[in-house]
């Protein structure tokens, strides 16, 4: 080879060494300001992936409290484990009698050591936000720590992952309401002809209140008072509901979450059951997980929420959920509201949660009917 050539590909060579540490540098020293930062927020960072992997494997397990459908669990806990066998993954229900009061009471008293990883519902995010292991999972999943989209961390709160959304729609049965009666817009609701039990309302009003983000306080509440007195059939629970629309028991549901109608359609053999979505279309980050004070696994428990958020997790929760991946992926809830109108309850609005459900169901008077 000619020296000079020989000299230039040294020098190439070189070059692209002392690049490549010249990079590995620079991430250091990023990490460094963002364990920094975090620290003297009194945040938890773990600059280091293999540390996590590492003390993940000595715990060996991890324990999760979900209000993902029962069905979920297999796949969720499989597709990890490909990841990470040496994690024993158990996906357990946590939700009516087991959640509410009573556990933020055992939480309180550093005695809900059963879990590792759990949910907190819109009505609840900022109480069981308290209790939250203050890992700064926000700055993690910026430096690339964990393989999270940081848009589904809590900028605020920094502890909390939204891994997936929820949109809601009507529902109604194609044979008890013709189509030129199907509601376009929420106001059709109102319509003389829809008067006296003609429709189902949920009392625990996640979607109605998704729509102050867009149509604000008083249009809420003046269009719940209104629903009101339409004496709609009170619900709680949808899927219950949804079932008894398939089942033609009532024509239509004012507002459900869209994934519990397409659940129920898969189950519809006659395929009477339609979901339909109107603008402004409700959505809700959904699937809001954190780490707990009192976990015995951590970090399994920080490798599990990152699978979740991961496409495979996102495909389980598309798929068998169904359609309830996060809106920050390219998955389904991306694709149906693309190019709509939105209201969104987000990371910004859940601190008033708990209010506006409190305004909506003052409007609706507390239902204290039969419910079905």
């Amino acid at each position: 080879m000619n020296q000079s050539l020989w000299f230039v590909a040294v020098g190439c060579l070189l070059g692209s060494w002392l690049f490549a540490f010249s990079a590995l540098a620079a991430e250091s020293a990023a990490l460094q300001k963002a364990r920094k930062e975090a620290e003297a927020r009194g945040f938890l960072f773990v600059g280091n992936r293999d540390e996590i992997v590492a003390k993940a494997r000595k715990e060996g397990k991890v324990k999760i409290g979900s209000t993902l459908e029962p069905e979920d669990y297999k796949p969720m806990v499989e597709s990890f484990k490909k990841k990470y066998p040496f994690i024993d993954a158990q996906m357990e229900e946590l939700s009516g009698a087991v959640y509410g009061e009573k556990f933020l009471m055992e939480l309180a008293a550093g005695k809900a050591t059963d879990w590792d990883l759990v949910h907190a519902p819109e009505d609840m995010y900022m109480r069981l936000a308290e209790h939250a292991m203050k890992f700064d999972l926000l700055g993690m999943a910026r430096n690339g720590v964990l393989a999270i989209n940081p848009k589904m961390v809590d900028p605020e709160l920094r502890t909390i992952v939204s891994v997936g959304s929820a949109l809601c729609g009507m529902v109604y049965n194609r044979e008890l309401l013709p189509a030129d009666k199907v509601p376009n817009k929420w106001e059709d609701f109102l319509k003389p002809e829809f008067k006296g039990r003609k429709f189902i309302v949920d009392i625990r009003p996640y979607c109605n209140a998704a729509l102050v983000s867009v149509l604000g306080d008083e249009w809420v509440k003046n269009y719940a008072s209104k629903l009101k007195d339409q004496q709609p059939v009170w619900s709680r629970g949808q899927t219950r509901a949804v079932s008894a629309i398939l089942a033609g028991e009532y024509p239509m549901h004012q507002v459900a979450n869209y994934h519990s109608c397409i659940r129920a359609q898969w189950k519809d053999p006659r395929k009477v059951l339609m979901c339909k979505i109107i603008e402004p279309v409700p959505v809700r980050l959904q699937e809001n997980d954190l780490v707990i004070k009192t976990a015995q696994h951590p970090y399994a428990a920080l490798l599990f929420l990152e699978h979740q958020a991961s496409p495979e997790g996102q495909k389980v929760l598309d798929e068998v959920e169904p359609v309830k991946s996060s809106m920050f992926t390219d998955g389904e809830v991306a694709k149906l509201i693309k190019g709509k109108k939105i209201a969104i309850n987000d990371f910004t609005t859940y601190k008033d949660g708990a209010r506006r459900m409190k305004m909506i169901l003052e409007a609706f008077g507390f239902p204290n009917a039969e419910l079905k």
